[in-house]
């Protein structure tokens, strides 16, 4: 999934929410889940998420949205296999922006 979020210090939840296509409830039920998300809080409580934030989430996206992973096994699959998973969901995400890319030349041609 390619995240289209515009260059920023921090995201709102519901910035968060509406670029992953899910609801705010799940962004917070995986910051309770996930201890590599740690997103600030302002004097209101509200959290601002920062790019780090946003590239664990995805790769929390990526582990149990799209390749099925349940929550304990995306948890244990970050703890020990963070390095490989993140080459490799680099890799994926560089891809699917060349295959943007193409498609839109395709599209203008």
């Amino acid at each position: 999934m390619h995240i289209d979020l515009p260059e920023k210090r921090y995201y709102s939840i519901g910035e968060v929410a509406d670029a992953f296509e899910v609801n705010t409830s799940l962004i917070r039920f995986w910051e309770k889940e996930f201890d590599v998300l740690k997103p600030k809080k302002n004097a209101k409580g509200n959290r601002k998420f920062t790019p780090q934030d946003i590239k664990n989430l995805q790769l929390i996206y990526h582990l149990v949205k799209e390749r099925g992973f349940t929550l304990e096994g995306a948890k244990l699959h970050l703890k020990e296999d963070k390095s490989k998973t993140l080459s490799t969901f680099d890799v994926i995400q560089k891809l699917e922006k060349v295959k943007a890319e193409l498609i839109k030349i395709k599209n203008q041609l």
